[in-house]
């Protein structure tokens, strides 16, 4: 983790007793896909003593608003981002982007007792999302999420020598990107992955090995959810606009 800048805010978010959890860049860095990150990017609770509890810490930070939409429980609840840059000692020039809520994840509630818990020297226990649920977050329409999902799973599966209790074994099977890492997991486990493939077919081929259709059939898979993003963005890019507008005008 790149520490010194993302150390202050997880600091102030604690003293502050902000209710979040460490996603994007950040959090990749923690599972080893990552090397660097600019951002630091957090799913909060989307309540008004958080927000309260929020705004204390962004203020701590000196931290701007940049883009829309406003930092309002109205547009976290229906998925929009908000992003700040901040100005204070030791953070200066670091944005902090803020959800509520994420394309294909569940609700906050159920991720926060999923959450890891990773102690930090001089800070003591951080809250960082699930690998699990970092997974399903970067499923998205960006070239470099893909590459980050990629690696994370290749690296749990490395982690663990391609070894580990059932539910592991079918999460692997379920989100590997890697034609020959998922073949060998196929290979390992055939029947756990022939279960699975009612939820996702290519495992059919996968069992075959790691050539013929496989990585056709991925590139497909990838596509597709790649489509989802577009269409759950769209109506919040339309509102930006909007937003956009009205405040040109204004």
């Amino acid at each position: 983790m790149t520490l010194s800048p993302i150390l202050r805010v997880l600091s102030v978010f604690r003293k502050q007793k902000v209710k979040a959890l460490l996603i994007g860049g950040q959090a990749c860095i923690v599972y080893g896909a990552a090397e660097f990150s600019r951002d630091s990017d957090f799913v909060i609770l989307a309540s008004p003593a958080n927000l309260a509890a929020l705004g204390r810490a962004l203020k701590a930070l000196k931290a701007s608003p940049v883009y829309f939409p406003d930092l309002s429980l109205h547009y976290l609840l229906k998925g929009h981002a908000c992003h700040f840059r901040c100005s204070a000692a030791g953070v200066a020039g670091l944005r902090v982007d803020l959800m509520a809520k994420m394309k294909g994840c569940e609700p906050f509630k159920k991720l926060w007792p999923r959450r890891n818990r990773v102690r930090v020297a001089g800070l003591g226990a951080i809250d960082i999302i699930s690998l699990e649920d970092l997974v399903n977050s970067k499923k998205t329409q960006r070239d470099k999420d893909w590459l980050m999902l990629a690696r994370l799973v290749e690296n749990d599966v490395f982690a663990h020598g391609g070894r580990g209790p059932a539910a592991k074994v079918r999460w692997w099977l379920a989100q590997a990107r890697n034609p020959e890492t998922l073949a060998r997991l196929c290979a390992e486990y055939p029947a756990q992955a022939r279960k699975l493939a009612a939820q996702r077919p290519l495992l059919r081929e996968a069992l075959k090995g790691a050539g013929g259709r496989l990585a056709a059939l991925l590139k497909k898979e990838e596509l597709a959810e790649r489509a989802k993003d577009v269409r759950y963005w769209a109506p919040l890019k339309k509102e930006l606009e909007t937003l956009r507008l009205s405040r040109e005008r204004a």
